[in-house]
């Protein structure tokens, strides 16, 4: 759960928060519409997603040897963590050098994040997996809110003129708080998550993995169900990862000061922590897939409000409807996928559990960004997103919730 809490300063440093607010200044700064470049930060969200969706399924076969999923989560997260730090030394008005950091960045954070869901197998029993994984993202809300405060205070202090530092500087700062906070709380997932579910290693392991990963692709008409819930997952989790990480860009189009969107989006982090660990509660209670339809149905809400969305009060509304769902349909989207799957190919399962949200990932953004400019609103490429929560919410209508009802064993 410290890892949450680690990685979760950047998810919403720099994907939500502060980047895309400073990317976005920046590249007005250059001359670039508001509305063009929230589209590019939209299609550069899809380029990086698409390149981790490619290598995730592949690293994952793997990884699933004994000893190689921790060696491949400290790689990505060397990269992530490094590459984060580095945003602070590119030059305010270079809006495209940011852009490919930033894919960089996202890399290194979202390969790293596959090996991570993947060790839920090992630190816990079914029965405890959809409650663990929601104190996950709970944990994550509130690991998030510190680091993010502080950043908050430092860009407000400059503003203010308290502190001898330019909005640029204050902002960079806060990018080297993100790193530094990843880096330091992660150190104890390093030191004590083993890796309980393998296989054993063989000789040509890679030659083999992809065999095997063939294999499972080969014969994947046999996880019917599983298919079933990836493919509600995709459509779903495309529309939440798409409002949690253009929130920002969005609320800049509307008017809405960085100021208040950087206490609008701190406030949600706040509320999310609570609730997150609530829709683990209540998916104890109520199973867990009765808790996704309650979360798809917000974001159906959400989608539609944003619509109509015109004042500083009704982005606040907005967000605190987000934050009632986002972090518990997430963390129950990934401890019921952990519940169906073979223990000892967690790794390569997740590798397509990946693929098929990093593939939304790209579909998400693209959408958002080509509806925006072909209506020249932001408004009306948030609407969009409605249909993807429907289609997600009928096909998760047909996926059972046991592994054995889903012909898988492991």
């Amino acid at each position: 759960m410290l890892y949450d809490w680690a990685n979760s300063a950047y998810s919403v440093i720099i994907s939500t928060a502060i980047f895309p607010l400073f990317f976005k200044a920046g590249a007005d700064a250059a001359g670039i519409t508001s509305v063009n470049s929230t589209a590019y930060l939209g299609y550069t969200i899809a380029v990086a997603t698409f390149i981790l969706a490619m290598l995730s399924p592949i690293l994952g076969t793997i990884a699933d040897y004994d000893g190689l999923k921790k060696k491949f989560f400290t790689f990505f997260f060397v990269i992530g963590v490094v590459s984060t730090a580095m945003l602070a030394i590119v030059p305010y008005d270079s809006w495209l050098a940011l852009l490919v950091l930033y894919t960089i960045t996202s890399i290194g954070f979202a390969g790293a994040n596959v090996f991570y869901d993947a060790f839920l197998v090992d630190v816990t029993k079914e029965e405890k997996m959809d409650d663990l994984s929601a104190r996950g993202y709970g944990w994550g809300y509130i690991g998030s809110a510190i680091p993010f405060l502080v950043c908050i205070i430092i860009i407000m202090l400059s503003q203010m003129e308290i502190l001898p530092l330019s909005m640029t500087a204050a902002s960079q700062i806060s990018f080297v708080i993100t790193a530094i906070w990843w880096a330091v709380f992660t150190i104890p997932m390093l030191r004590h998550v083993r890796q309980i579910h393998f296989i054993k290693r063989e000789s040509k392991p890679i030659i083999k993995s992809f065999k095997r990963l063939g294999k499972t692709i080969k014969d994947i008409r046999h996880y019917k169900s599983l298919v079933l819930f990836l493919l509600a997952y995709f459509f779903y989790i495309d529309g939440v990862g798409t409002i949690i990480k253009m929130s920002t860009a969005y609320g800049s189009d509307l008017g809405i000061s960085a100021t208040s969107l950087l206490l609008i989006l701190f406030l949600t982090q706040v509320v999310a922590a609570p609730f997150a660990i609530l829709y683990g509660r209540l998916a104890n209670r109520f199973t867990g897939k009765r808790m996704l339809y309650v979360g798809i149905g917000v974001y159906i809400i959400v989608c539609i409000y944003a619509y109509f969305l015109k004042t500083a009060v009704d982005f606040w509304i907005l967000a605190m409807l987000v934050a009632t769902s986002q972090g518990g349909i997430q963390a129950l989207s990934r401890s019921y996928y952990a519940k169906l799957i073979p223990k000892d190919r967690a790794n390569e399962f997740f590798g397509f559990y990946n693929i098929f949200g990093k593939f939304a990932a790209v579909m998400g953004p693209l959408l958002l960004a080509v509806t925006a400019q072909l209506t020249g609103s932001s408004s009306t490429g948030v609407f969009s997103l409605v249909l993807l929560f429907i289609i997600g919410g009928i096909l998760l209508a047909f996926v059972p919730e046991t592994k054995e009802e889903a012909g898988l064993s492991g």
